[in-house]
Parts: structure tokens; C-alpha cells; sequence
């Protein structure tokens, strides 16, 4: 074992995750991407490599650094890399448009780009009008795609040292990475993670989801939201295998966890009813595989259908603003008598506080907590370790969510009596009609658990006698049939009339690119010329 001599910090920070793996695993895989398989030895020299190089391109301490890029080695190099050079990553949705790349770019004040050749064209244009920006890399990742004026990555790479760099790390609270929401109700805010809350976060992550370093876990969720969950730094923690996944494609995934045997990946409940729906989908496991959910609500239906799998399926919940999961709905023993329907529905709900985080409160708007009764509505709210430090450059938007000393989230939800929360809706996403409050969620589970069901959202539409009912927009699944009626009368048979849907609407639906449905979009459509309604 080579000796691990290089760490001159006593901060909580992710950096010592890297130089720890290469000196206790360096001929272990640390990384697979198609044909190429990069040891821990390797690994950590290309990040070294980085480092050095950036230093030597002049990045000085606290500039930022963006990269666009899919789920490829260079991303995982980057989360360490960087920051390693005193940088600050700047992750950055792939699936965005050339001007909301752009408003990022100007906001963080990025001095360097590295861009995929394949997301390059979308950049060519904008690039002109960034003074902040000295340095362009391309990542030429497929060879098929042209790259714009700018360096090489692997030439880059060539420039820097492989020698380790020492971690010296002043302020655990330092800046490190600025993660951009999705902006749609404004221009993307720019979350801000420290040393300390990215450490704590991704031994979080990995102990709740039962990892060890004999893990394979597969790249489905993207490494630019909320940095992989934190997953970019604890897989390598642990010293286990990252599988890149460039393009996620269910066919693709699932060869991929058969081939390489895989035992863990993430992703939003949509991901998973693309996995399970797809012809590619096996019967049943024969190896232990862990999934990890959260983005939405998963119904119970779909997390009944992957534990018949023979999958374990952990339900996470959070937000940019806290790193990813910062809550899990934790496993009871006493649940195992109970039909996978049963629990699916207790599975469903967001449960409690990571081992390494905090209690979450529900709390009504007095700052009070609401009775555990499983009925009364509230706020989340957060506070801890796994919190942002706050929004780049925002300080009126920092400190309205953190009001009353708490970061409020936005999501209305309930307590259960056994100290488990679940989530009954986002704030905008509560439907008022006649009076009543009806959860969206509620009314989407219900509507998911028809059979020939596979992708639903449900929103307020305008209603001349109740101000609004609810919408259900559907997709069926693939050689299912189902008409509008067929699906209202299995609603009426099963749940309260005033909560069931007044119209079905078929249809793909519009996603971000990490598999939410974008409600937005759908009210937006809904209520065009018609007077809103205001919500808090």
C-alpha cells in the first residue's frame, strides 16, 4: 500500500476521498467507460493532472470553473480536479439552451469552459459575449463530433503533473461548487456547496443507500445535478467502480447493469418507469441491486413494481438547495409482513433525516410544528450541515429562504404519528377548488395505479364553478388502451369525486433533463388568457 501522506487538513472535505482510494486501491477499477477502464492509480493521476494544469493556466484560488459535459470520466475528474486547483465547479445542465448556458456563464463569472464536442454547437454563438471567460477545452469524448477553437482535454491533461497535490483546505465552509436550479419560476439561482457540507453529504449518501467498496454504481443520474447527489465523491470514497453512462437509454442501462453486474444507481421515479417498462427489463435479479429514487414523488405503484423485481428501493428526498436527499424514508422491520402494495405506500412517503443530517421539520406559518396526525398541512423547512451555504450572488434571495433561521423548500407536506413526513405537494402545485385543497400527488398515485397508465402529471385547469379542478395529462403505455372515461371511472371507484380528475389529456409530456415532469409548462398551456391564481 502506498502511504497516504499527502492530506495537511483537519476541514471536513470531499478532496481527501480521492489521494485515501488511490493509496489503499490503485490497482482496484475506479472507473468504466466502454472499452476504457481506468484503475484508482489512474484515476487520481488524470485528477492531479488537472489540477496542475489549471494551476498552470493561471485559474487562481476562487475561480470558477464550468463544465458541460455528460456522464464521462472527465466530469468525475472534474469534482475533484478543480477544486483541488482552488477552483470553483460550475456543473452545468446539459439539456439547457444556448442563452440560459449563457446567463450561467455571466452570473458565475466562469473563467474557464470545458464543453463535450457533441453540446459544442450550442455554445459557438453565445461565447463572444463572456469577458470573464479566458480559457475553452473541448472534451472530444466521440470522435464523430467537430470541436469548436480551444484546447484538447487529453492535451490539457498532458500539460499538468501527476504527482499528488497536498489537500490543504484553510475554511471548510469555502466555496466549492455552484449548482444552477432549473429557473422556472425565474433565472436559475446559483446554489452554493462548502468543503463541509459536500463531505458530510456524500458519506451520507452512501451509507443510506448500504454501498461498500465492492459497489459498481451506474451513471443514470446526471453528475450536474446537485453534483451526482454527491456521488461523484462518495463512490470514490469507498474506493468502488463508477460505470459513465454518456446518454441514458433503457436498453443501454440495462445491458450495462447485466454485463457489469451493477448493484447500485439512482435516479428520478420517470427513470425507473422507463427502466421497468422497456422490453430490455429482466424478470428478476439474481444479484442484490439498490435503487435509489427521488426527484418526485414516486407512486407506490412503481415502487411496488421494481421491488417485485427483487430490487431494494430507497425513497430519498431533497432539493439543489441541500445538496440532493436529505431525507430517507428508512426501512422498518415490521414492514416486512406487510404485501408489496402496503408497502409501496409506506415506502412512498419522504420519511426522516439522513443518519449524518438533521430532523426535518413540517411547520405551519408561525414557524410551529404541525400535529403528527398525518392530516394537517405544512412547510418544510431544513437546517444543518446538509443545507447550501446559500445562492451565489443573491444575498435578497438567500435570506428569504432562510427566514426564521430556516431554509424553507417550498413543499407542503404532512407528519405522520411515527415521525415520517410525506409530501403532499409543492406550494404552486396545490389545486384550491371550491373551497377544498387537493394534493396533485395524491391525485397522480392514483391515476398511476390504472394499468395501462405509465407517465402522469395532474395540475389546475380553470373551472367556471370551482375557480379550478384537477387535469390529469397522461401517456400510456406502449400497445395499452385507454379512454378518457375509462380512466375517470377508475378514479370515481377509488378515491373522493371532488378530488377526481374532470379531464384526461393524452400525451407526451415535457420533462428537465433530469426526469421531471415540468408542471409548469402544462398550467401555463391551461390558463393562457385566463386570470391566475395567486398562491403562497
Amino acid at each position: 500500500m502506498e502511504q497516504w501522506k499527502h492530506v495537511y487538513t483537519n476541514a471536513l472535505t470531499p478532496l481527501i476521498f480521492i489521494e485515501r482510494s488511490v493509496a489503499v486501491f490503485p490497482e482496484k477499477i475506479a472507473v468504466i467507460h466502454g472499452p476504457r477502464r481506468y484503475t484508482y492509480r489512474e484515476f487520481g493521476s488524470r485528477i492531479y493532472r488537472l489540477a496542475s494544469s489549471l494551476t498552470q493556466h493561471g485559474l487562481t484560488k476562487g475561480d470558477r470553473v464550468a463544465f458541460l459535459c455528460p456522464n464521462i470520466p472527465p466530469m468525475l475528474e472534474a469534482h475533484f480536479g478543480v477544486l483541488l486547483a482552488g477552483g470553483i465547479l460550475v456543473p452545468i445542465n446539459t439539456r439547457l439552451a444556448p442563452r440560459e448556458i449563457e446567463y450561467i456563464l455571466q452570473h458565475s463569472g466562469a473563467s474557464f469552459l470545458f464543453v463535450d464536442t457533441e453540446l459544442a454547437p450550442g455554445v459557438k454563438d453565445i461565447l463572444g459575449g463572456l469577458p470573464d471567460l479566458r480559457h475553452i477545452v473541448n472534451i472530444a469524448d466521440d470522435p464523430q463530433f467537430p470541436p469548436i477553437e480551444g484546447l484538447d482535454y487529453e492535451a490539457f491533461l498532458a500539460e499538468g503533473s501527476p504527482d499528488p497535490i497536498p489537500v490543504k483546505v484553510g475554511d471548510e465552509f469555502g466555496d466549492i461548487t455552484i449548482n444552477y436550479t432549473s429557473g422556472t419560476t425565474g433565472l436559475p439561482k446559483g446554489v452554493t456547496f462548502c468543503h463541509r457540507g459536500a463531505y458530510i453529504n456524500s458519506l451520507g449518501e452512501v451509507l443510506e443507500s448500504g454501498m461498500t467498496p465492492d459497489s459498481i454504481y451506474l451513471w443514470t443520474l446526471p453528475m450536474f445535478h446537485c453534483n451526482g447527489w454527491c456521488f461523484t465523491w462518495g463512490v470514490t470514497a469507498l474506493g468502488a467502480t463508477h460505470l459513465c453512462l454518456r446518454k441514458f437509454e433503457p436498453a443501454t442501462a440495462w445491458q450495462l447493469i447485466q454485463q457489469e453486474r451493477v448493484t447500485h444507481f439512482n435516479g428520478a421515479p420517470l427513470v425507473l418507469v422507463a427502466l421497468v417498462n422497456d422490453k430490455s427489463a429482466p424478470e428478476k435479479f439474481d444479484w442484490p441491486v439498490t435503487i435509489t429514487t427521488a426527484g418526485a414523488p414516486p407512486s407506490p405503484t412503481i415502487i411496488e413494481t421494481v421491488s417485485k423485481l427483487g430490487a431494494k428501493i430507497i425513497h430519498v428526498y431533497g432539493l439543489t438547495e441541500v445538496y440532493g436527499p436529505f431525507t430517507v424514508c428508512a426501512w422498518q422491520e415490521e414492514w416486512k409482513s406487510l404485501d408489496y402494495g402496503e408497502q409501496g405506500r409506506l415506502l412512498a412517503r419522504q420519511g426522516v433525516g439522513f443518519a449524518v443530517g438533521a430532523p426535518t421539520r413540517v411547520v405551519d406559518e408561525n414557524m410551529n410544528d404541525v400535529p403528527r396526525d398525518g392530516q394537517t398541512l405544512g412547510e418544510v423547512v431544513m437546517q444543518g450541515n446538509m443545507v447550501m451555504k446559500g445562492y451565489w450572488d443573491d444575498p435578497e434571495a438567500t435570506e428569504k429562504a432562510f427566514r426564521g433561521g430556516w431554509f424553507h423548500s417550498g413543499d407542503v407536506a404532512v407528519m405522520h404519528p411515527d415521525g415520517y413526513v410525506e409530501l403532499r405537494d409543492r406550494s404552486k402545485d396545490i389545486i384550491i377548488s371550491g373551497g377544498e385543497n387537493i394534493s396533485s400527488i395524491e391525485v397522480e398515485q392514483m391515476v398511476y395505479k390504472h394499468p395501462a397508465v405509465l407517465e402522469c402529471a395532474v395540475v389546475g385547469v380553470p373551472h367556471e364553478k370551482w375557480g379550478e379542478t384537477p387535469c390529469a395529462y397522461v401517456t400510456l403505455k406502449e400497445g395499452a388502451t385507454a379512454t378518457e372515461h375509462d380512466i375517470i371511472q377508475f378514479c370515481r371507484e377509488n378515491m373522493s369525486h371532488f378530488k377526481v380528475p374532470g379531464r384526461i389529456v393524452f400525451g407526451p409530456l415535457p420533462k428537465t433533463s433530469t426526469g421531471k415532469i415540468q408542471k409548469f409548462k402544462l398550467r401555463e398551456v391551461a390558463w393562457e388568457g385566463k386570470e391566475k391564481r395567486i398562491q403562497g
